[in-house]
């Protein structure tokens, strides 16, 4: 909520990437320009189908999953009432645990999310993952997404990032 970052996107609460045609907002759409940006990297299927499925999944984590993980620190957004703060709280465990075991359910198709090649879906997953022990997760309990935050933390490029955040 700065002065200068509400210059760069009035939303405030998203991450935005400048670049040369502008700002874009919403993890779902930086990630999508990436893929497309560079496309010798793969990130993204090229076939419909499955850039579908990409996307369908990165939903789910911004509109479902981070939204619930959002409920632990910032009721205030959908509620004046302190006592709905933490009546919010109090379902955090129970939701991101349930958000876990649709995860490892149901969209792991390899060591990667979409399969054997890491994609748009393998960096912003692993954010989320990383919040779960915060959000009173038991991690023993799902070794897909386990094994996921493993792999992640032997990117050099994750590595990096992850010693400017901690």
């Amino acid at each position: 909520q700065s002065p200068e970052y509400l210059k760069i996107t009035p939303k405030g609460r998203v991450p935005a990437l400048e670049v040369s045609g502008g700002v874009l907002t919403e993890a779902l759409a930086i990630l999508t320009y990436l893929a497309q940006r560079f496309p010798e990297a793969s990130l993204a299927p090229i076939d419909p189908f499955g850039l579908a499925r990409a996307q369908a999944f990165n939903a789910y984590l911004s509109s479902t999953v981070h939204v619930a993980h959002a409920h632990r620190l910032r009721g205030a957004r959908w509620a004046d009432d302190a006592s709905a703060h933490e009546a919010m709280r109090a379902k955090v465990t129970g939701n991101m645990t349930d958000c876990a075991k649709v995860i490892e359910a149901h969209y792991f198709d390899g060591p990667w999310v979409l399969g054997e090649k890491f994609s748009i879906c393998d960096p912003y997953l692993f954010t989320i993952v990383r919040w779960m022990p915060a959000d009173g997760v038991d991690m023993s309990a799902f070794t897909k997404l386990t094994a996921h935050t493993e792999a992640m933390m032997q990117r050099p490029a994750v590595q990096r990032i992850v010693a400017l955040h901690s």
